[in-house]
């Protein structure tokens, strides 16, 4: 792999990017029931059409957004393409692009998908990919080390907002800690020292009883999905992260999404929720 060029860190471009426009991150969904409710059908084309869409109102103004690879990869080829074209033209309107994708893997297994998504030059490289860390923190070490190298960043499943995930997240790990309290500690471990934060951010969230993690020596992002459709409000926010506020990226995608297929109606309901997140939060 040829050297990779200069860039910073994905903390400081992070960061930047949220003192700009906000740190709001809005969801690229294209669910079937979003397309029917676009009056588009099911199709690559209305596919493209919506993302698209949600791209050109939305990748001017927003820190970040962050694409749903599952809805894309559903159309084969045809939507693998698709999704090349948001990370493209979303990074050249000014957007940082975390892809969810969520993989977790083993050696060189996870090299291979840090490579696809991690690389400079892929077709599908993002600032940053979700991973799941449900084979070991260690087996992550491939995607956690070239997204260091190249300016990227990871966020780790930590405590998601699904029911399913309770039972898993809140058992005790060999360390004595829950293991998303554990998962959090080791994003901690890789984040140590560096400024303004650290590349590996953790997904916790925004529906979570407050005070159950320990935010505090995480000194990275912090992926909170939840807010709005799956009932969790701005005010939730500050109980629960405390003092890791400041990094903490609340998420929404049905709530701005459904007010499509107009692009001022997408643009209105962005501003909406971001000013709520802003007043709230202080900013």
């Amino acid at each position: 792999m040829a050297d990779s060029p200069l860039r910073a860190g994905f903390g400081a471009r992070l960061a930047e990017a949220v003192r700009r426009r906000g740190p709001l991150c809005v969801g690229i969904d294209p669910h079937p029931s979003l397309l029917h409710a676009w009056e588009l059908g099911e199709s690559p084309q209305a596919l493209e059409r919506f993302a698209m869409t949600v791209v050109e109102a939305l990748a001017g103004r927003v820190a970040l957004l962050k694409p749903q690879s599952a809805f894309f990869e559903a159309y084969g080829s045809a939507g693998i393409a698709v999704l090349e074209k948001v990370i493209t033209e979303s990074r050249q309107a000014g957007a940082l692009v975390l892809l969810d994708v969520k993989r977790g893997d083993i050696g060189s297994t996870m090299a291979a998908y840090a490579m696809a998504y991690l690389d400079e030059h892929a077709p599908l490289a993002a600032d940053a990919i979700t991973v799941s860390p449900y084979l070991g923190y260690g087996s992550l070490a491939p995607a956690i080390g070239l997204a260091e190298q190249n300016g990227r960043g990871v966020f780790v499943l930590a405590r998601t907002s699904n029911p399913e995930g309770v039972g898993l997240q809140q058992s005790v790990h060999g360390s004595g800690d829950a293991v998303g309290q554990h998962i959090v500690d080791c994003a901690a471990e890789s984040n140590l020292d560096k400024e303004p934060m650290g590349h590996v951010g953790v997904v916790a969230g925004a529906t979570i009883p407050a005070g159950e993690l320990d935010f505090s020596a995480l000194n990275g992002p912090i992926l909170a999905p939840g807010l709005g459709a799956q009932g969790a409000t701005v005010r939730d926010l500050k109980a629960l992260f405390g003092r890791a506020l400041p990094n903490v990226l609340p998420t929404t995608s049905r709530d701005v999404l459904r007010q499509g297929p107009a692009v001022q109606s997408l643009q209105d309901a962005h501003a909406r929720i971001a000013e709520d997140i802003n007043r709230q939060l202080g900013i």
